[in-house]
């Protein structure tokens, strides 16, 4: 059998990774640990060496990281807790950890809508996890990344992150929470008009409304099954 691909999701709460095969179909069993806070390189690259050391022959690596990521290097790493990232060489470093396959990396809710996107229109990956993390897609293909975790969102100049992530809704609790979301949905309607927005992330299940035409709640495997397609047709070069 030929190997397979080690597909990593990088969270702000959990990192996860398992071996998919070219078709995104698990090869093993998710395998998921917390995410160090604050999580350096050197013990990011630490941690999943342990993560990965049981899981079966691999001979590419896919990586989603919750952040700005460009050359695979990374730009921002804002759920990680420590300055050290920016400009970190991460594909390169993780390749070498693991013994040398080559490694592609994009942010983390672009691997998803990679997964996730039907190729028919105008699609909205949206992760409501730590943070909030976005992708945007037309006809399938992946547009230049919007870093709407940090455009104001509230009027009180709240961003997605501050108004949607995790600890927001541990401090206003589900229901608020939940009026938050239906608010996010409403601006995004307004701002893109997309034809399918696709909702992730750990904290998608807290959701308890109906959803809006077009509007559907993913499974979280789409984080390693976009490794996937990341090695079927690499990502055009683009601008963010």
């Amino acid at each position: 059998m030929k190997p397979g691909i080690l597909s990593i999701d990088v969270g702000g709460t959990g990192l996860k990774a398992a071996v998919i095969d070219d078709r995104g179909r698990m090869r093993s069993d998710r395998q998921r640990v917390p995410t160090p806070h604050p999580c350096p390189p050197k013990l990011f690259l630490d941690t999943l060496a342990a993560l990965v050391a049981p899981l079966p022959a691999f001979d590419r690596i896919a990586i989603g990281f919750p952040g700005v990521v460009r050359n695979g290097k990374v730009i921002t790493a804002p759920n990680l807790g420590t300055e050290d990232w920016a400009g970190f060489g991460l594909a390169d470093a993780v390749s070498k950890r693991l013994g040398g396959p080559a490694a592609r990396m994009i942010n983390d809710a672009e691997m998803q809508g990679l997964a996730l996107a039907t190729g028919r229109g105008l699609e909205l990956v949206v992760t409501l996890g730590t943070g909030v993390g976005t992708a945007v897609l037309r006809d399938g293909e992946l547009t230049p990344h919007l870093e709407l975790a940090h455009h104001p969102l509230s009027n009180k100049g709240k961003t997605y992150d501050e108004y949607l992530g995790n600890a927001a809704y541990e401090k206003v609790g589900k229901k608020r929470w939940n009026k938050r979301v239906q608010r996010m949905l409403e601006i995004v309607e307004i701002l893109m008009h997309p034809d399918r927005l696709h909702i992730s992330g750990g904290n998608a299940k807290r959701i308890d409304f109906d959803l809006p035409k077009g509007v559907s709640i993913a499974s979280n495997d789409a984080g390693l099954e976009g490794g996937a397609v990341l090695w079927k047709k690499p990502p055009k070069p683009r601008a963010g």
